[in-house]
This record gives structure tokens, sequence and C-alpha cells, in this order.
């Protein structure tokens, strides 16, 4: 072995210079745990927030159904309201067809100059 090999080899299982690691242990707890709070910041942000809004906007429009708004279902089913209950609504489909749907399977209003 070469002699200068040795000597950084003893210099790397040596103890830490004086300054480079010591400090406030609080400062480098916070350092440590920073990047973990902005992602989730930016989770919530990106993510979870537009998401409670949409579900609160389709629940508001679940609420404010009435008979006369024409829906699309999940399903892709279009279909004008006959009647709505607390739990479920009627869809006209076609003529003389009726079907009954649970209130969450629809998807969205269309706009009343939508044609049929």
């Amino acid at each position: 072995m070469n002699f200068l090999n040795l000597i950084s080899e003893a210099y790397a299982m040596g103890p830490t210079p004086q300054g480079a690691a010591q400090g406030d242990p609080i400062m480098s707890l916070v350092l440590s745990v920073l990047p973990l709070v902005l992602i989730i910041v930016v989770f919530y942000f990106l993510l979870i927030r537009p998401q409670q809004k949409r579900a609160k906007e389709h629940r508001q429009m679940l609420e404010n159904l009435k008979r006369g708004d024409k829906v699309i279902t999940v399903g892709g089913i279009y279909g004008v309201v006959e009647s709505v209950n607390p739990n479920t609504v009627v869809l006209k489909i076609a003529e003389n067809v009726k079907v009954k749907f649970s209130k969450q399977a629809v998807a969205s209003l269309r706009p009343s100059t939508d044609e049929d």
C-alpha cells in the first residue's frame, strides 16, 4: 500500500472537523422536516383542495335538481328529470321510457339548449 493512501484513510476515519457537523440540533431537525412539509402543502393545493371543491359543487348540483332539468348520468345516459326524491331521481330517457336512478348517478347538468 502506498503511504498516501493510509493517510487519506486515517483522515476519513477520524472525527469530523470543528464546526462542520456541529450546530443547532433544532435547525437540523427543521431542515430535515422542511421538504416533507413542502410536499404536503403542494399536494394539498394541487390535489386535495380542488377535489373538495368539485365534490361540493356536485353535492350542490344534486340538491338543486328539479323537474325538467337535462342531465347526464355517470353511465353516459342523457335524460330529463321527471321527479326527484331524497335519494333517487326518475329520468325520462326516451318517449314513454322512464328509469329510476340513484341521485349520485347524476354526473352533470346539460345546457337546456342541448338537443336530445
